[in-house]
């Protein structure tokens, strides 16, 4: 194990594992190491955005670098196993995977803004539902088709809009044949139907 790793914490679906505010003391980075974690930002309304979800083997928790407010509240979307390292202690090889970590987070943020301001919300569902079949939240039926674990709340937090309205486009996508609905899953009925949607503009 590497001598970064001060512990290794496991998270339920659903928990949170960071609140916005100041780092503290006993705050540290953090690098999933089995699971997803989603980071999400809440407004007085109650409103989420999901601004990323992090993959096993990237970090979470940048700010403890700089001491800067975290804006965000860090949730285990499926079970998960996070690592938490004292920046401190990085190795120079776990200093350059942070490096790379955060240029591709960076470049993560610009196309989630892009697809905000320059997709409708039909084209914003089905490139979040291929982000998520890329991520431990996928899974695969018998017959080899592909799902995904996510409720319809969660699919509204990762495109920007609200549950009522998700609901409305899943039921379209799922008329037309891109999608099944089931119970807190979605089957990809038309993987490539929705890789053509998901490059749409608006």
């Amino acid at each position: 194990m590497s001598t970064s790793v001060l512990d290794t914490v496991n998270y339920r679906a659903g928990e949170i594992i960071l609140y916005p505010g100041v780092p503290g003391p006993k705050d540290q980075l953090y690098r999933v190491r089995s699971g997803l974690v989603r980071l999400q930002s809440v407004d007085e309304e109650g409103n989420a955005l999901t601004l990323r979800f992090v993959r096993p083997g990237e970090f979470f928790g940048e700010e403890v670098l700089s001491g800067t407010e975290r804006s965000y509240f860090a949730e285990a979307a499926t079970d998960t196993r996070i690592d938490t390292l004292s920046p401190g202690l990085l190795s120079p090889e776990e200093t350059q995977q942070l490096t790379v970590h955060l240029v591709m987070a960076l470049a993560q943020t610009y196309k989630t803004i892009q697809r905000l301001t320059g997709q409708r919300l039909k084209n914003r569902i089905a490139a979040a539902l291929l982000e998520l079949s890329q991520t431990p939240a996928a899974f695969k039926e018998p017959s080899g088709r592909m799902g995904v674990r996510a409720t319809h709340d969660e699919i509204a937090s990762a495109v920007g809009s609200v549950r009522e309205t998700v609901t409305k486009v899943i039921g379209e996508l799922s008329r037309e044949g891109y999608i099944r609905s089931g119970y807190g899953k979605l089957m990809l009925q038309d993987v490539e139907g929705l890789e053509d949607l998901a490059q749409q503009a608006a």
